[in-house]
């Protein structure tokens, strides 16, 4: 939760918005200097995209929707644009891209520019930023679900893309997560992962060749329609600016964000190393990486773009509610839904979490995620003291993570995914506001061990302020 500093400084620079305060620089863009970047995308990636459906092409027709989306009256495909097929990629384009690059030179460049290291990748300190993300692996996680994703939903020029593609219904939006999660922990898993011909670095092509795909979509849509996609105001779909905000929601927002907000301080070492990392999985990505040269260049990133562009619609609250709805009372840690709603207010502060549209919650869930930090606190500042622990420690949450999320079956059952463009951009695609699930009414391992601990902090609390007072009182009786 954001408390102000009544002892900041400020001046005719500091700027303040969403609960967040801090000093506009050179470093920072305005809307205006961001504004080429929505307009300008990763070309690269659709060219190859055009070459791989004309070596593979891609099955016609519309796949299966889900049924949580209903077809708005305005958006009604006429006869003739039913007539016009649209391609509809549903292949593993990583594997075409390997097997063919060789055949053509536009895939052959890209190839080359994925396989080829860049000069200010150093693997140790890659390395290194893998371990931050498990040595912090429970505030990461939190701080991933509740504010890079539910409170990324704020940016509401992006929220136009997400809710053409259907992926956030209350139905697919949990493994929508899992999945943007199994990339992450790919790309973390080990350092030969993420290097050239490991799985990191073949889901990042392939997350990046699903960018070009949905981009290719929706753009054709619109030309066919304009009213569908504003591309004038909202600019090209995935363009520049909204990768960057994403590999900044990864990174900068959880350093200077969710870590403080949960009490955790990376040490300046981390910071670098962890996003050194991402400007890495960016590069793969497609993503301009000038932005992530420094850790100052990428806090300014993350502030410019808080500034700029978090702006809550009705989309918004659309899709913030259904990622709660869509995990309440889901196992394995069956959490309520007050509870997630207190973990998304915590770290994105009540302003944004009103532009939202979250309910309120009580004073016990305000206490419970108290006693969550002060559990995070505990374990992770305990572990990163002893460096031997600490590795067994990040060893163990590789495994814990990836058998939750992966391989257990209420994750992906085993299934790891090859981001295929399941989730295909029709004109009848838009995303409604789900309904509360019925929740399975049994205790939460994670709301129970959050009172637990602040139950244990504030007794600890009671005792040390208890005998404070008496060695007080006998040092001022023997005074006076």
């Amino acid at each position: 939760m954001a408390l102000p500093n009544p002892f900041r400084r400020r001046t005719e620079n500091t700027k303040h918005c969403w609960g967040y305060t801090f000093e506009w620089t050179k470093d920072h863009f305005t809307p205006e200097q961001a504004e080429p970047l929505k307009h300008s995308y990763d070309v690269l990636g659709e060219e190859c995209l055009d070459r791989l459906n004309v070596i593979s092409p891609p099955q016609s027709g519309t796949l299966p929707r889900n049924n949580s989306q209903q077809q708005a009256p305005e958006l009604k495909e006429t006869k003739e644009e039913k007539k016009e097929e649209l391609p509809l990629p549903q292949r593993d384009l990583f594997v075409l891209l390997r097997d063919h690059h060789e055949s053509d030179p536009k895939l052959h460049q890209l190839w080359e520019e994925v396989s080829t290291v860049p000069a200010w990748v150093n693997w140790v300190q890659i390395g290194r930023g893998q371990d931050v993300f498990y040595r912090y692996g429970g505030p990461a996680l939190t701080g991933l679900t509740y504010q890079s994703l539910l409170g990324g939903m704020g940016a509401a020029r992006v929220v136009e893309t997400l809710a053409r593609t259907g992926g956030f219904s209350t139905k697919v939006a949990r493994r929508r997560l899992f999945e943007t999660t199994q990339h992450i922990l790919q790309c973390t898993r080990s350092l030969d992962s993420i290097k050239p011909g490991g799985d990191g670095w073949a889901s990042s092509i392939r997350v990046r060749l699903l960018h070009a795909a949905v981009r290719q979509r929706i753009m054709k849509l619109a030309k066919q329609r304009p009213s569908y996609f504003n591309l004038e105001e909202w600019g090209v779909p995935v363009n520049d600016l909204d990768q960057i905000g994403t590999v900044t929601t990864f990174c900068a927002t959880l350093i200077w964000l969710s870590f403080p907000r949960q009490g955790i301080f990376l040490r300046e070492q981390e910071k670098e190393d962890y996003v050194a990392l991402w400007r890495y999985i960016g590069y793969l990505l497609g993503t301009p990486t000038d932005h992530f040269e420094t850790t100052t260049k990428a806090k300014a990133t993350m502030e410019s773009l808080l500034y700029n562009e978090v702006h809550p619609s009705d989309m918004s609250k659309v899709l913030a509610n259904n990622i709660i709805h869509s995990l309440e009372g889901q196992p394995p840690t069956y959490v309520s839904p007050d509870m997630l709603i207190a973990s998304a207010r915590w770290l994105n502060g009540n302003d944004l979490g009103d532009e939202l549209g979250l309910p309120r919650v009580s004073f016990y869930y305000w206490s419970l995620m108290a006693g969550q930090c002060v559990f995070f606190m505990a374990l992770c500042y305990f572990y990163r003291v002893l460096p031997w622990l600490d590795r067994g420690h990040i060893d163990r949450l590789k495994r814990i993570f990836w058998v939750v999320i992966v391989d257990a079956k209420h994750g992906l059952a085993g299934t790891e995914t090859l981001f295929d463009f399941k989730y295909v951009p029709q004109y009848d695609t838009v995303t409604e506001m789900g309904a509360p699930r019925e929740i399975n009414l049994r205790s939460s391992s994670v709301e129970t061990r959050n009172l637990r601990t602040l139950g244990i902090f504030l007794g600890v609390v009671g005792l040390g302020t208890w005998v404070s007072f008496r060695v007080t009182s006998s040092i001022i009786s023997k005074i006076w």
